[in-house]
């Protein structure tokens, strides 16, 4: 209990810094209101619907059952899917959908150890690689490259019909999809599914969360930040880093030297429109309430600043106030951590879900 109490104290010295320049108000009171901010959202993503030609294999050893296969989620994207079901020998299973960071896998052994836990617990846990990771590239992603790449090449584009979105958003759409597949499935509880992910895979969770219903418990892990917060003080550096070769591309196109605060808005403006304002996590947060939510995140965190963490953890207090649902909302700071996932978070994110689910 420890983290927790530090935690505690480090978020109180955070609200309070906040509400002494008047950010933290200001900040959660400039936002439309939350069924604009959610039909905005679905309008920015929607495609034409594919059927899901959903392929799989499956393989029993002794302590589980794993399906590895695809489904699409659009005309030419098929979505590498690793399932793992408990050996129960039940009909059908509550779901969480657990997912990577940049430059990680769906069977990277970080992600499988979460999904074999969830089974032990009598949950199917279910994994996808992000757009431009792991299996999505023939061969296999080289880590962060291709993403990176492909961020750079979806600003150089100048056609607005065929604007890509490779930085988070094009994957949130590929889970709401995912979502659809798993509702048809016989040996899947469609009214219990959660969802959670690490760094990029818990803004992915934010933002495909937000407005889909159908995801009853969410978690997130090292995700929660404001990128307006993290632009007005200085401090996008750890964020634009995760894809910097496609900022130090766009700085230079734009003439700059180097990174700076206007050239990373430039290139957040044309591939993540509006992660400033609407969509930025302070404002999509309220949207999950009145579900259960958990956020975790480091006081060092040099990706998800902490201040900006409080900022959207507070937008979304409001909303589960005036919904009674208090009870549903916590968040814990690991203090003196910098972007990493740690044990003791992995262990409440299995305790949310076997609480909530």
């Amino acid at each position: 209990m420890k983290p927790i109490i530090a935690g505690c104290k480090i978020l109180a010295v955070c609200f309070l810094l906040l509400l002494q320049t008047g950010f933290l108000l200001a900040q959660t009171e400039q936002y439309p209101p939350v069924d604009k901010v959610s039909a905005d959202f679905k309008a920015l993503l929607d495609r034409p619907k594919v059927a899901f030609d959903a392929s799989f294999q499956t393989t029993k050893t002794d302590s589980v059952i794993i399906e590895k296969g695809t489904f699409y989620s659009e005309k030419n994207e098929k979505v590498p899917t690793l399932i793992y079901k408990p050996l129960t020998g039940q009909k059908n299973y509550p779901v969480v959908i657990f997912l990577h960071g940049t430059g990680g896998k769906k069977d990277s052994k970080e992600i499988t150890d979460v999904l074999y836990k969830l089974t032990k617990m009598g949950i199917m846990g279910v994994a996808i690689d992000a757009r431009f990771h792991g299996d999505r590239i023939p061969g296999g992603a080289h880590g962060s490259a291709e993403y990176t790449e492909a961020a750079y090449q979806a600003w150089k584009n100048t056609d607005k019909t065929k604007q890509m979105h490779p930085f988070l958003y094009d994957t949130s759409y590929d889970l709401w999809r995912l979502v659809d597949y798993l509702v048809t499935r016989t040996d899947v509880q469609a009214d219990r599914i959660g969802m959670s992910g690490i760094s990029m895979g818990g803004m992915e969770t934010w933002m495909a969360a937000a407005v889909d219903k159908r995801i009853k418990v969410v978690v997130l892990n090292i995700a929660v930040q404001s990128f307006k917060w993290s632009l007005d003080n200085d401090k996008w550096q750890g964020r634009a880093g995760t894809i910097k070769g496609a900022h130090e591309k766009v700085a230079k196109d734009l003439g700059d030297t180097g990174m700076n605060a206007k050239n990373v808005k430039a290139l957040w403006d044309k591939i993540l429109p509006g992660i400033t304002g609407e969509f930025d996590c302070p404002s999509m947060l309220r949207l999950i309430a009145p579900r259960p939510l958990l956020v975790l995140s480091n006081e060092k965190d040099q990706n998800c600043p902490l201040p900006g963490a409080v900022i959207a953890f507070q937008s979304a207090t409001a909303f589960y106030a005036s919904q009674h649902a208090a009870d549903k909302l916590k968040m814990d700071v690991a203090p003196n951590e910098p972007h990493r996932s740690t044990p003791l978070h992995i262990q409440m994110t299995l305790d949310w879900f076997g609480k909530w689910l």
